[in-house]
């Protein structure tokens, strides 16, 4: 069944011409709730059509503990709130307390300004909450970014008041060291157009931009302001206290648009600046990549700078370049490669190629083609994080269809997701395998909850998905993966809200329904093969999500909803479990297993497992012990070499890997030519070169591939993105060879050799090479992914949307 998407509304998130760098995400102390008007929900009712092919296991609990959770069951109902949104924050590492943010907006098309909010705390997980909005002045807080914690354990909170502009010279912050247990008012000298940003070392350390776009600093939490800067776009911490910013020269207007900011980096918090690029769009820094979107001649497409070093060198990434009706997306990224997106050129196409780099960014080898990446500005793209080099994403097919790929070894090889074991195939199917949901149905309201891993669950992946020829709306049903992703297991009927609790050995789950109420919890101890069943209130509520601590140590999960009051108005509710006193055994070491991450068993015993040159093995818990991980678990592993094999390299640039087989060839169109171009200052002869180890492995020994000598000789210097030097620089001298001989023929050789490698100088220097890129994945069966290009797919159903496309880093 192919999917189509529902339409987008008239919310614009991507303008085709603008780039996705990161500029800092949400933190993930923080949860945002929304309450549905009931009118509206009745015209989105359950209607899914369509039947699941396999059947759930599930069973009740015991009356003994059935009690004996009600025991440990606190519900708070928040009478009198009528805020529409509740936004949670965590603040601390294992200190229990919860910030919970009420608010009220007065309608957008309201004559009437601002609106009401109260904040609520809770220094037991949520089992009780307290009214704490005195500690504010009962100030209206804003909605969108009003509350922000500190990064890592600390105890600071900021609050930021939501006051008209017109009314006051400056806003208003409310900071607080001590977890929210007091607070201090801070009159600020302008008004926040965002959230502020805390530095990921210091926390003392803040940055904002204000309305009118001047950047503003503090040195001491907040209690005193400095402006830096004016005309600022976006801004970056990097390293230490290395804040990067674009900003417009003065006396422009539409400066990014045009890609004429100015990228500036300042080391000591505003006091000197320093000009590293000029005539940019965007940039963005991650894993320690410092990138920048640059327009090399007016009219010309936009290609990719990449800085290591913070700045002080850029050199132009090897990837295509893009007209202003396709953009660059950098979808992740780590100190040691980057995955970058880049779109199809045509309008309308909504897919395009990702590209992996090397370690110094600027190297890149194509890795998927035809990847999703639709005109709302999401992507399914998502990093496992419970399995190291793990990716999960959706592709494009030629005939509209969506279809999800994996990859194990960070994106040198994709394949298709195999079918889970208890789930029969539709009759209709043709190639049947699992389709996972992300970022795209999550917008669009088909699923409530994006793929879910964490850490220290190793191996765990819990995700809605369908099984058939492609991803179907027509009934997303929870699937689950106990090795990473490489075998699943149809777990849960229907959408669900879900959560992992004590390091994996806990997961609790909600259905997830718009227009009836919940009273149950369902939570399994064996990686979601069965569930246990547990009414937690006899007056049901409709649910607004789940919220548990960062980190999965917490035993207690918190159930959000509402319900009418007495007064027939709604009435928010939380409602907080506490596992811990079911589970009462404490893990003891016959209760783990040693387990070989990405084994195969069937494979040779010294490569099995092996991945990025070595093999782990994790201590983690056999599914048939009910005992309970507690907060003091850390995940034990340990880490062999692998010897080198063909599966460590990746084809080098210029190089594709051959159907089939682990070799690595000459693209066809460089046969019998010099593959060159110019690179930190030399020229490199890659024809012979047709592998490279691939980021980060660490294989030792085994195999080598043939390498022949790289020839390098002076080049011009390729290091700036600013328009005055990205013109290559002549050589001002040339090696002069001087031959004596008395043959006349041995003379004129020498000297055609001469004007030979002369000429091959040049051209360095005069000429645009012509870049291609290694494909690194080429095998078509039943499971891995053909790499076969077609322009002329299109996706059914979607409408191209205006709007920036700043934020679309996933």
């Amino acid at each position: 069944m192919n999917w189509t998407l529902l339409a987008l509304g008239s919310a614009c998130l991507l303008v085709l011409g603008e780039d996705a760098f990161v500029h800092g995400k949400r933190s993930a102390r923080t949860v945002t709730f929304s309450r549905t008007p009931r009118g509206h929900s009745r015209h989105r009712r359950d209607t899914w059509t369509g039947q699941a092919h396999f059947t759930a296991c599930k069973s009740p609990l015991s009356p003994k503990d059935q009690a004996l959770l009600l025991s440990h069951t606190h519900e708070t109902g928040f009478h009198g709130d009528d805020g529409s949104s509740f936004t949670l924050t965590w603040v601390g590492d294992g200190t229990g307390v919860i910030l919970v943010l009420s608010t009220l907006s007065a309608p957008s098309d309201s004559f009437y300004e601002g609106g009401s909010s109260r904040l609520y705390r809770s220094e037991d997980y949520g089992k009780s909450f307290h009214d704490v909005s005195h500690a504010i002045n009962n100030t209206f807080i804003k909605s969108d970014f009003g509350i922000s914690a500190g990064p890592g354990n600390p105890q600071q909170v900021i609050l930021t008041a939501n006051l008209p502009f017109t009314e006051s010279p400056g806003g208003v912050i409310f900071t607080s060291m001590d977890a929210g247990v007091t607070f201090r008012s801070v009159q600020l000298p302008f008004h926040p157009a965002q959230a502020i940003q805390f530095n990921y070392q210091d926390p003392q350390y803040l940055a904002v931009i204000s309305i009118d776009d001047g950047l503003w600093l503090s040195e001491d939490f907040g209690n005193s302001w400095s402006k830096v800067h004016e005309g600022v776009h976006t801004f970056t911490w990097g390293p230490g206290i290395t804040l990067f910013f674009s900003s417009s020269p003065k006396g422009t207007v539409e400066a990014a648009r045009r890609g004429e900011l100015i990228l500036r980096r300042t080391q000591d918090v505003g006091k000197t600046f320093t000009t590293i690029a000029k005539n940019i769009f965007s940039f963005g820094f991650i894993g320690g990549f410092l990138f920048t979107s640059v327009m090399e001649k007016l009219g010309s497409p936009r290609v990719i700078y990449v800085s290591s070093d913070q700045g002080d060198h850029f050199r132009k990434a090897q990837l295509p370049s893009v007209t202003t009706e396709q953009f660059y997306s950098v979808l992740d990224g780590d100190e040691d490669m980057i995955f970058m997106h880049v779109d199809n050129p045509g309008e309308d196409t909504y897919f395009g190629t990702i590209y992996t780099s090397d370690d110094r960014g600027i190297l890149y080898s194509k890795s998927l083609e035809r990847h999703l990446f639709g005109g709302e500005g999401k992507s399914d793209f998502t990093n496992v994080t419970s399995l190291r080099g793990v990716y999960l994403t959706n592709i494009l097919e030629e005939d509209g269809r969506i279809r999800s790929v994996i990859t194990f070894d960070r994106g040198g090889r994709w394949r298709f997701l195999k079918k889970p074991e208890n789930v029969d195939c539709p009759e209709t199917s043709k190639k049947c395998n699992l389709h996972i949901h992300g970022e795209h149905s999550h917008f669009s309201g088909i699923t409530p909850m994006l793929p879910l891993s964490e850490p220290t669950a190793i191996g765990l992946v819990i995700a809605h998905g369908s099984v058939g020829d492609s991803i179907s709306a027509a009934r997303p049903d929870v699937y689950v993966s106990g090795d990473g992703g490489y075998t699943w297991w149809g777990t849960l009927r229907g959408p669900h809200h879900y959560s992992i609790l004590d390091s994996g050995g806990l997961i609790v789950a909600v259905e997830a329904h718009r227009d009836r109420q919940i009273n149950s919890i369902k939570f399994s101890t064996d990686e979601g093969q069965c569930w246990m069943v547990f009414n937690f209130t006899d007056h049901p509520i409709f649910l607004a999500g789940l919220a548990s601590e960062p980190g999965t140590k917490t035993m207690n999960i918190s159930i959000f909803g509402y319900r009418p009051d007495d007064d027939d108005q709604p009435m928010w509710v939380a409602v907080t479990i506490d596992f811990e006193h079911l589970l009462t055994k404490e893990c003891g070491e016959e209760d783990y297993v040693q387990w070989l991450a990405h084994a195969d068993y069937d494979s040779d015993p010294e490569t099995d497992g092996c991945l990025m040159g070595y093999k782990e093995t994790f201590r983690r818990l056999k599914k048939l012990s009910a005992c309970r991980n507690g907060r003091g678990y850390v995940v034990s592993r340990q880490q062999r070499p692998c010897p080198c094999t063909r599966e460590d390299y990746m084809c080098e640039y210029g190089f594709y890997r051959h159907e089939n087989t682990s070799e690595c060839l000459l693209q066809p169109d460089f046969l019998n030519q010099t593959k060159d171009f110019c690179l930190n200052g030399e020229l490199e002869d890659l024809q012979n070169t047709g592998y490279r180890k691939i980021p980060a492995d660490k294989c030792e020994g085994g195999v080598r591939p043939p390498r022949q000598d790289v020839f390098k000789k002076l080049c011009g210097n390729e290091t700036s993105p600013t328009s005055s030097n990205l013109e290559a620089k002549r050589s001002s001298g040339m090696l002069v060879l001087i031959v004596v001989c008395a043959c006349v023929g041995v003379i004129g050789l020498v000297i055609t050799s001469a004007l030979i490698i002369t000429s091959k100088r040049i051209n360095c220097r005069e000429r645009s090479p012509a870049y291609h890129f290694s494909a690194l994945q080429l095998q078509d069966d039943d499971l891995f992914v053909s790499n076969e290009n077609s322009p002329n797919g299109k996706l059914n159903g979607f409408q191209v949307q205006e709007d920036s496309d700043d934020d679309l880093i996933e």
